[in-house]
């Protein structure tokens, strides 16, 4: 079997800088929900990550993350945004 991704193609997407602080809160939000899954399947942290145990060193509040960590919850925040601005939807805040 072969598998080929095939994302939304974002590539002409620009986001303003005034959605930065959407992003850190969506990225913050994908971690909780990513922890929480974790937890409620039994997962505890551990300082490596051990399928087997349920142990994971990311099991932490979003704050204590390696900035490698936070930067691939950005990325995917980032996706997210892009690829809801291709699809012809438009990030305002309302507030």
């Amino acid at each position: 079997m072969s598998y080929e991704p095939k994302p939304i193609d974002t590539a002409d997407v620009t986001l303003g800088t005034d959605v930065s602080d959407l992003t850190e809160l969506l990225a913050r939000n994908a971690h909780e929900l990513w922890a929480l899954q974790r937890l409620k399947n039994g997962w505890t942290w551990g300082p490596t990550r051990d399928d087997a145990a349920k142990k994971h060193p990311c099991l932490v509040p979003y704050e204590e993350l390696p900035d490698s960590e936070k930067q691939y919850d950005r990325n995917a925040a980032v996706g997210t945004l892009k690829a809801i601005v291709a699809l012809g939807f438009r990030i305002e805040r309302l507030l």
